[in-house]
């Protein structure tokens, strides 16, 4: 009898990765118990598409590799949506606030970089802003500064969403 079987060939797939992540910082929190200290970590974390979705999560477990995956989780539910012109830049200047932390955002020519710092530099590249001009103003704690950027990232309004809201045509907004 003969055997019509095709030899199992197992294709290899890869696993295309949807959001690039960053981590922004590890701290380690104590808790005071009766016994000593209780060590935890602390993880913030920015993912992001790099064309236009952002998002940012915490996580806090015992081990390091833990909380981060729990604050990766938390920033794949908190994505937000950032309007990009000339694919590369914001549509125009905003500052955003939380807490004691502010930070100014403002469009730039093409080939400028994102002059920014720390957090606010991994939440501009990983939503795809390639071009912008930003300044950290009071408090500097990186969470605040993440919150912040993205309170001025939600407040980004494009031309044409501009127009739609008060019903007129492009042209008539920009005068």
């Amino acid at each position: 009898m003969e055997n019509n079987k095709q030899p199992r060939t197992f294709v290899r797939r890869e696993v295309v990765k949807e959001f690039e992540e960053r981590v922004v910082t590890i701290n380690r929190v104590t808790k005071v118990v009766k016994g000593g200290r209780r060590f935890r970590f602390s993880a913030l974390v920015v993912i992001g598409d790099k064309k236009g979705r952002v998002g940012f999560g915490t996580g806090k477990a015992n081990e390091v590799p833990d909380a981060i995956k729990k604050a990766i989780e938390d920033a794949k539910r908190n994505l937000v949506v950032v309007p990009i012109v000339n694919n590369s830049t914001i549509p125009h200047a905003i500052t955003g606030n939380f807490g004691a932390g502010s930070v100014f955002l403002r469009p730039a020519a093409e080939g400028t970089g994102v002059i920014a710092g720390g957090a606010v530099r991994a939440v501009l590249e990983l939503a795809g802003v390639t071009d912008v001009l930003s300044k950290n103003l009071g408090s500097r704690t990186p969470i605040n500064m993440v919150r912040a950027t993205f309170e001025a990232l939600t407040q980004l309004k494009t031309v044409k969403s501009v127009a739609k809201l008060r019903e007129k045509k492009i042209a008539e907004i920009r005068g």
